[in-house]
């Protein structure tokens, strides 16, 4: 008995030794982003005495009413004393309880990734409110789809800040949610276009099996900045088609509401993913901005996600302008004594747009 009671202990020692700790992916820009809960606290409050209003507004004029929700949306991931009130604004009702993002790979070419959808093995994000978990729908999902349409790569997704800013907003709304990560880096439309069908049809099986309703137990959000215009402060490359005077910015900023007129709203379809592709990348050089959206690969994938999951599961899926600004038509929230900053500088010569589009 004293031997049997011995063996026993060895292998209780043995397991527990071996238990890996989780992977826990830690914030890379504490700068532009909260990451503490006192600081994101302070920051709705702040975005809700200045802009609360504008909100409202803005929910009203699309119909999205208190206990709408939305199944896909487009949301910025810049600096939140910018892009401020556009985040509430669109993820206030994403109601789901596991996300999937969709994200930029900003980095994707330190090392050399494209063509394929990039997971990460991490367990949970480190968030304000406390760590966020991984979804153990991901390897449901990766289980579904064909092995050469993906991969893992811990180091892009730690490098990555563009899901790292709309995490935050999410567990200010749920502190429960859940989220499954993916970063799009270069790729050509027709690969896309396979790859995003075999996620989408990746996801249907998961909803079926589980039993989950789209919007309200998952859903989709595409993260992506909007234009970045001017011409300086952008690594020595000149980003002002239309020029930096008053003019220029206005033809710019009409410019957007053109793109996002004809390709990201009214109903969902491949061809408007291919048109907003073939608007923001250069036609002989698909690596090349055409049009400087960071989210040139994430915008498209995504919707055409969309599109293929609507059109597997019936769906008749619309999008609507929420809000539209940039980084200079409005004052930026107060931040600096939240321990935090701005990571560009905002001005007629260097700004940025922020787009937040909603799918139901």
């Amino acid at each position: 008995m004293k031997r049997l009671i011995f063996l026993c202990s060895l292998l209780t020692a043995f397991y527990m030794g071996s238990a890996q700790p989780a992977m826990i992916r830690k914030p890379v820009d504490p700068v532009g982003f909260a990451t503490k809960a006192w600081q994101m606290d302070s920051i709705m409050d702040r975005i809700n005495r200045a802009y609360g209003a504008e909100i409202s507004e803005s929910l009203a004029r699309v119909n999205v009413a208190k206990f709408n929700i939305w199944k896909t949306v487009i949301c910025p991931h810049d600096d939140y004393a910018y892009a401020s009130w556009l985040y509430p604004a669109i993820l206030k009702n994403v109601k789901a309880s596991t996300v999937i993002l969709i994200g930029v790979a900003h980095k994707a070419k330190k090392w050399n990734l494209e063509d394929k959808m990039v997971f990460g093995n991490y367990d949970k994000w480190a968030e304000p409110y406390g760590p966020v978990k991984v979804s153990s729908y991901q390897a449901k999902i990766t289980n579904g789809l064909p092995k050469s349409s993906y991969m893992f790569h811990d180091s892009l997704h730690a490098a990555e800040h563009s899901l790292e800013a709309i995490v935050p907003f999410l567990q200010y709304y749920n502190r429960q949610v859940q989220i499954i990560p993916i970063l799009i880096p270069y790729m050509p439309f027709d690969k896309m276009k396979g790859l995003a069908l075999s996620l989408a049809i990746s996801i249907r099986d998961l909803m079926h099996e589980q039993g989950l309703e789209w919007g309200r137990d998952l859903a989709i959000v595409i993260s992506s900045d909007a234009v970045h215009y001017g011409d300086e402060d952008w690594g020595g490359s000149n980003y002002a088609p239309y020029g930096t005077d008053s003019t220029g910015y206005r033809k710019a900023v009409q410019h957007e509401f053109d793109l996002i007129t004809n390709d990201l709203t009214g109903p969902v379809s491949k061809q408007k993913a291919q048109s907003f592709f073939e608007s923001t990348v250069k036609p002989d050089d698909y690596k090349e901005y055409q049009w400087t959206w960071c989210g040139r690969y994430s915008v498209p994938f995504g919707l055409l996600t969309t599109n293929s999951l609507a059109e597997l599961m019936h769906y008749s899926i619309k999008g609507s302008l929420v809000g539209y600004c940039t980084s200079v038509d409005h004052n930026a929230i107060r931040v600096d004594d939240l321990k935090m900053g701005t990571t560009a500088p905002a001005n007629i010569h260097h700004w940025v747009g922020y787009a937040a589009v909603g799918y139901k």
